[in-house]
């Protein structure tokens, strides 16, 4: 019988068998080689924070409050993302595969997934498993082009996991002159120099990291230069910014905390951009609406490559998205060596799943190999 990785209530992730069902006309069986999680978004359903999950109505185009039988009828769930398999069983109308093909697609972690032949996708030979599981934190990424970085742009990368990581790259590849990556993890900070940031700042010992920022992209201002002439209109006195061009053109935020995106508004220079990819789920202690944000006409943008339509429609869609993403990755111009980590075998999932959640600093994507 085969086995597949759960939470069996909130915080519990176990290993449990199941029965596979009854093969579809149209149906594929795929036997899983390689799978991972989702770091983000996915721990915050595993957690069952009743603030973090509040449901989102798309009828309302709004947050609505939880009915109880929602919040208890969320477990046991399925954990994981994406996976890489073979093609064990096809049922006898299917067109697109055989037997032997590898696939991947996003699936839970689980020994076997049943599923509907145009929910997998043929693995282009170039594609390692690492790499495939890849794509989801590629396309999540993808959507900071929504952030308008320009030729010649200097660009902070606020944390480093999967999708920080990718967001190095992509904003060498949009033009940025200058690329600053801030992380508390060594690891991650080696990896992003590796992918092309000029500078890795240490978000928890480096101290004001938004200051520090603002420092590296110019000289400091002169203290004893004189502040410009100012005059009064309509009882108003004017105030012109001295900052110059101090911070970067656009700060991204992947990492999920509050802090951070204050450190990302401190960073940005004046008229600067914040594009904010993370998803936060809690409230907003840290944040300071007042200082920066209020003063240097900035702006934040939100950007999520799941909500549609695209800004830019119809030039750009989902599935525009995620070709341009896959073919970054098969000719290796996006590089996901070192992300995928660690990498362990599907009996130690259970313990290995929790560790991403009480121990985030030992993992950036975990990887499970199947045997």
């Amino acid at each position: 019988m085969p086995r597949e990785l759960i939470a069996a209530a909130p915080r519990t992730p176990v290993i449990r068998d199941y029965q596979d069902p009854p093969l579809g006309a149209r149906q594929i069986r795929i036997r899983t080689e390689f799978a991972s999680p989702k770091h983000g978004t996915e721990l915050v359903a595993y957690r069952n924070d009743p603030v973090a999950n509040r449901p989102y109505s798309y009828v309302w185009g709004a947050v609505v409050p939880a009915s109880p039988e929602r919040a208890e009828n969320r477990f046991p769930r399925l954990l994981g993302n994406m996976a890489v398999g073979v093609v064990s069983e096809i049922g006898p109308d299917v067109s697109r595969f055989r037997i032997g093909d590898r696939v991947f697609g996003h699936f839970p972690i689980r020994e076997t997934q049943t599923v509907d032949e145009t929910e997998a996708d043929p693995l282009p030979p170039e594609l390692s498993p690492e790499a495939a599981v890849c794509l989801d934190p590629v396309v999540m990424a993808m959507a900071m082009r929504d952030g308008g970085i320009k030729l010649g742009d200097r660009v902070a990368v606020f944390g480093l996991g999967a999708i920080g990581l990718i967001a190095v790259q992509l904003a060498k590849r949009a033009g940025a002159d200058w690329v600053v990556a801030v992380d508390p993890l060594a690891n991650r900070r080696e990896l992003a120099r590796r992918f092309g940031a000029d500078v890795a700042l240490d978000a928890a010992n480096d101290g004001d990291v938004g200051m520090a920022i603002r420092r590296l992209t110019g000289p400091a201002p002169d203290r004893a230069r004189p502040r410009p002439e100012t005059r009064v209109v309509g009882g108003y006195r004017e105030r012109p910014t001295q900052t110059g061009n101090l911070g970067v053109d656009v700060a991204v935020e992947t990492s999920g905390s509050v802090l951070a995106l204050h450190q990302a508004i401190r960073a940005a220079c004046y008229g600067g951009t914040i594009c904010v990819i993370s998803f936060y789920g809690r409230d907003a202690a840290g944040l300071y609406l007042g200082d920066e944000f209020h003063v240097n006409r900035l702006n934040m943008i939100s950007v999520r490559a799941e909500s549609l339509p695209m800004r830019d429609a119809p030039v750009w869609d989902l599935q525009r998205l995620v070709e341009t993403s896959l073919r970054w990755l098969e000719r290796g111009e996006v590089r996901t060596e070192g992300i995928v980590t660690p990498i362990v075998p599907f009996a130690e999932s259970a313990e290995a799943y929790r560790e991403i959640d009480e121990h985030p600093e030992r993992s950036i994507k975990l990887g499970i190999a199947f045997s």
